[in-house]
């Protein structure tokens, strides 16, 4: 945890304001959170090549394995060693400027001197970097998902499912293109986001996120060269099985690359979460604008101030909050869907700092997520001003008037009360008068006087329930 000082000066707001917020994401998207999951991958992959019969490597003990998968477990302290043997040299080593390779001797450092000291150039064994940082950037990425971004998502669903259910029978003038529209109910327009929502974190949990494990261009050269006898193509679907135990966002092997993972199921995922986004961005705006009509109105938190000057403000900044973190995130999301699938050739290196901004853009998503929960948590309908706003446009039956009247065979009844209704203020009296002169039954008159804009709302409610 950041002291309040370090929050203070730090340049993004990420690791400033909204620290806390953000904090479960430094598990998985922090450089120690970068160099532990790295380390996994080599300790997990270590252990299954003694596993792997014709690789050449003894079989190590139950013990011997703790002591690897201990290594896995960085502390501050480890990640520090491992940073200066990359930066600043170590122990009478020179820094190695490659972050991997720097991973790679700090495996060997705490495995030296231990009964594993006859293994230690097994240690990223026919690898290339890349094999080591793609499973686990995306081993981080599925973490940070399960963990933290889909419940934060899904409790911003929990919310409009329960707004959705109080108010399905709360009828709403609607608006199309601005202008008064048939009517619906303020549950029905909840449920309309919360099931696009809900729709989008489906997806989300059904994320496949594909891996390699296939050498330096992706054809097993060093694997196969070294170590003929072993199937390497089964032993990479193997292995990235074992890491997939208790992982709901599940990792699949490509078995067919270049010296990188093309990352065109990280694309997928982040139009996903874009996706998302621009929902939430959309609720966003219709509860700033339903707040500025006054049809939701917010509670008032005690002592909080609304504007510097003018004492009776209450801002919807939650929904503002929202709305432009939405904005950042999509802009960083799109840039690694469109970034991230391109690679010169066989490698080239800039995907490398792209990648490690990825907790940035799914910070921006928490943030804004919690902030339209909270935004949600403090509104309510202000049933007076929606039944007013309907009874001052009873036009909108008139979509009704005109329907009955086709089905009973009545001539243009369109026509008839577009010249009645079409840009006029009208009144129920208006259209009781209108319906007095059809040349149709007393019964059907009866029917269509009874429709008011409260009760026009079909099956609003019924919806807003499912």
């Amino acid at each position: 945890m950041l002291s309040v000082m370090e929050t203070l000066d730090a340049i993004s707001p990420i690791d400033g304001r909204y620290r806390g917020q953000v904090e479960p994401l430094a598990e998985f998207f922090s450089e120690r959170a970068l160099i532990k999951y790295r380390t996994m991958v080599e300790c997990a992959y270590l252990i299954a090549l003694s596993e792997t019969s014709g690789t050449g490597l003894r079989r190590f003990t139950e013990e011997e394995k703790l002591r690897i998968r201990s290594v896995g477990a960085i502390s501050a302290a480890d990640a520090a060693i491992v940073k200066d043997i990359e930066v600043g040299g170590h122990d009478g080593m020179r820094p190695t400027n490659h972050d991997l390779k720097a991973i790679e001797y700090y495996i060997k450092e705490k495995l030296g001197g231990t009964s594993l000291s006859d293994s230690l150039e097994w240690v990223h064994f026919a690898l290339t970097s890349d094999d080591t940082k793609n499973i686990a950037h995306s081993m981080m990425m599925s973490d940070s998902l399960e963990k933290v971004l889909i419940p934060a998502a899904k409790a911003l669903y929990e919310r409009l499912d329960e707004l959705a259910l109080l108010y399905r029978n709360v009828a709403i003038l609607a608006r199309t293109h601005g202008q008064p529209a048939s009517p619906t109910t303020f549950g029905k327009e909840f449920r309309v986001f919360a099931s696009r929502v809900k729709r989008q974190v489906d997806q989300l949990e059904s994320t496949e996120l594909l891996v390699k494990l296939n050498g330096a261009t992706g054809n097993y050269n060093a694997h196969q060269a070294a170590c003929p006898d072993v199937d390497w193509v089964a032993f990479t679907r193997q292995f990235v099985e074992t890491l997939n135990s208790g992982r709901r966002v599940r990792l699949a092997p490509n078995l067919v690359t270049t010296q990188i993972e093309p990352h065109d199921s990280y694309a997928e995922l982040f139009d996903n979460i874009h996706r998302l986004n621009t929902v939430v961005i959309g609720l966003a705006q219709d509860a700033w604008r339903y707040i500025s009509d006054d049809w939701l109105v917010q509670k008032p938190v005690a002592g909080e101030v609304g504007s510097s000057t003018m004492p009776h403000k209450v801002n919807p900044i939650d929904f503002e909050n929202c709305e432009g973190n939405l904005g950042i995130a999509n802009a960083l999301l799109h840039h690694f869907s469109s970034k991230l699938p391109i690679s010169r050739l066989q490698r080239d290196l800039s995907d490398a700092t792209v990648l490690r901004n990825i907790g940035v853009a799914l910070g921006h998503c928490v943030i804004a997520y919690n902030s339209a929960v909270k935004g949600l948590g403090k509104v309510s309908v202000n049933e007076a001003k929606v039944a007013e706003a309907l009874r001052n446009h009873p036009e909108v039956v008139s979509e009704a008037i005109q329907t009955i009247l086709r089905r009973e065979g009545v001539e243009m009844p369109y026509e008839k009360l577009r010249e009645v209704t079409r840009g006029k203020r009208v009144t129920m009296q208006d259209l009781s008068r209108f319906v007095d002169g059809l040349q149709v039954s007393e019964e059907l008159k009866a029917r269509l006087k009874r429709l008011t804009p409260e009760s026009y709302i079909g099956l609003a409610s019924t919806l807003a329930g499912n």
